[in-house]
């Protein structure tokens, strides 16, 4: 099967034979071997339910904001499916990857919460789609010992809670599951993510509050659908459809947190995540902020520059014990190249020619998935997606080297993806890499706010933090950036933790913007303080750090976080 309606990896993921897809880390995910069915995301336009229901009566369907749609099809069914008029685009999950005192002061939190202004989040929605909380870390309960939790949808147990049930449930103590059975945060994660932007510091006598710890909270456990560990790109969107209906049925401004993405994609805000992300985030008084990742160190990332009839070379670094991984080479369609590959033993170059569907090729003990993608309806660029899968347990270790020869007749460019490091080993990298255009989708996206990590006891870029701009630059990214190194968080022992982390980072932010939505909306001093609105006081604010030369850049947007002078004067 090939659709030009369907992205590249769904395309080849579709075009190989089960057996193949499960020596692979990526071309599985979304495929259900027990039913045999597919999850897809699809944009639509119509009456798409109705449709489905006539024609293909096995499809089931989670119908987002938007006119966006999760679907569960048949997998003999997937390309009628995508082919049907009123499906406009489909792309298939991606797996999601994790990417406070003196954070605090160095944020210029201090001033707005305990000065005249007195701002305490009040008011303001905060939703966290992350692992999930503790609901019994006295962070997250008022004085009397309720919850501050307004909702919390669990998708891995499918139980959703209410604040009443919540409260019952802290009222048994249980924290085995209580009377409702209430998992709990198994990472930490989230409890440190959520306690960093609304804790109010309680089990510290106030020490480690966070940023808007009068918030109250709605919080979403991401599912994770398989043995692998990780949540899905349609875990996330389901998350944020549900905290957006939740804020619109109740009429309240809403800060989001997103402190997860991944790496697959064109980094340009083309794919369907940061487009339902683009279009969530102007329905109602909301923002969106997003960690920008944690790949600026990981190598895994080359930006080669192409000149007429020569050869740049990148050479990809494979270490050993390697299960399988995917990497992307994203290029201007119009860009005239040629690519070559030179395995680890030397043998004889191989050129990736175009070809129409899946080409496959072996190389000793190796076989390479190569899929020659064309321009969407969505995205103008080229993307060249090649899986290496191991014939039996590892890919090949060693030096493979990509050989690009210009054939156009100006200097043109490509941009090398390889997955978030948490997926692949240590030792597999590019050896010519490039920290710049390492930001993880969706922080990719033009609406949220995009933030980066500095360590506040320096005062110095994080050198994981992933790095600006976008692969077509549409809007400065990171917006800015907050302490990201050694926060002190809720941890899910009911204690604190030192986390360090862009995910810590964002969180920052999430509580400013709730401070900023109280001063302006809450307090009727400007009801129109969200949105992008938001974004441009948090980066009129920011502070520049005398660690960089020249502002807005590519590590800290347009500097550090300050509250306090993102408040209108």
């Amino acid at each position: 099967m090939e659709d030009q309606k369907a992205e590249n990896l769904l395309n080849l993921a579709l075009s190989v034979p089960e057996e193949t897809r499960e020596r692979t880390e990526e071309l599985n995910v979304g495929y259900d071997r027990v039913e045999r069915t597919w999850e897809i995301i699809v944009k639509y336009h119509g009456n798409l339910e109705s449709t489905l229901n006539e024609q293909f009566p096995g499809v089931s369907g989670t119908y987002l904001l938007s006119s966006f749609a999760i679907l569960r099809v048949p997998e003999r069914d997937v390309p009628g499916v995508i082919a049907l008029p009123e499906i406009e685009y489909a792309e298939k999950p991606k797996r999601l990857f994790f990417a406070l005192n003196r954070a605090r002061a160095a944020s210029c939190f201090l001033p707005v919460q305990t000065g005249t202004d007195g701002l305490t989040g009040k008011g303001v929605l905060v939703a966290v789609i992350d692992s999930g909380i503790d609901i019994f870390h006295e962070d997250f309960r008022n004085e009397d010992g309720t919850t501050r939790i307004l909702y919390l949808d669990d998708q891995i147990s499918g139980k959703t809670y209410e604040r009443r049930e919540i409260n019952e449930i802290l009222r048994g103590e249980n924290k085995s599951g209580g009377t409702g059975g209430l998992s709990l945060d198994t990472s930490g994660h989230g409890t440190a993510v959520a306690g960093i932007a609304a804790g109010n510091g309680r089990t510290s006598g106030g020490l480690y509050r966070g940023a808007a710890y009068e918030s109250e909270l709605i919080i979403v456990r991401l599912g994770i659908p398989d043995s692998v560990g990780f949540p899905r790109t349609t875990e996330l969107m389901r998350g944020m459809d549900l905290a957006v209906r939740k804020a619109l049925e109740l009429g309240r401004p809403m800060a989001v947190n997103l402190s997860f993405g991944n790496t697959y994609g064109s980094h340009d805000g083309g794919g369907l995540l940061e487009r339902y992300l683009d279009s969530l985030a102007q329905m109602g008084q909301f923002v969106f902020v997003t960690g920008s990742g944690n790949e600026g160190d990981s190598g895994g990332h080359a930006r080669p520059v192409i000149e007429p009839g020569k050869i740049t070379e990148i050479r990809l670094s494979v270490g050993t014990y390697e299960t399988g991984f995917g990497m992307q080479i994203w290029k201007n369609y119009e860009d005239g190249m040629r690519i070559f590959l030179r395995d680890p033993f030397g043998g004889a170059e191989i050129e990736l020619v175009p070809v129409r569907g899946t080409d496959r090729i072996r190389v000793g003990e190796t076989e390479l998935l190569i899929y020659y993608g064309e321009p969407s309806p969505f995205n103008a660029a080229q993307e060249i997606y090649i899986e290496f899968v191991p014939e039996r347990t590892y890919v090949e270790s060693g030096i493979w080297t990509f050989r690009f020869l210009g054939t156009g007749d100006e200097e043109t460019a490509a941009d090398l993806w390889l997955p978030s490091a948490a997926a692949v080993g240590r030792d597999t990298e590019f050896l010519e890499s490039s920290p710049d255009t390492t930001l993880t989708i969706p922080s990719t996206a033009f609406r949220p706010v995009t933030v980066g990590a500095y360590d506040s006891g320096t005062g110095i870029y994080a050198p994981f933090s992933g790095r600006g701009d976008t692969r077509v630059y549409r809007a400065q990214k990171p917006d800015l950036a907050a302490p990201g190194v050694g926060i002190m968080a809720p941890d899910r022992d009911g204690g604190y933790s030192p986390v360090t982390g862009t995910s810590f980072a964002a969180p920052l932010v999430t509580g400013a913007a709730a401070l900023l939505m109280e001063w302006g909306i809450v307090r009727e001093n400007d009801p129109y303080l969200y949105g992008e609105k938001v974004k441009a006081y948090l980066r009129k604010g920011a502070r520049r750090l005398p660690s960089e030369l020249a502002y807005p850049n590519p590590r800290l947007g347009y500097g550090a976080l300050c509250v306090a002078d993102s408040l209108p004067k």
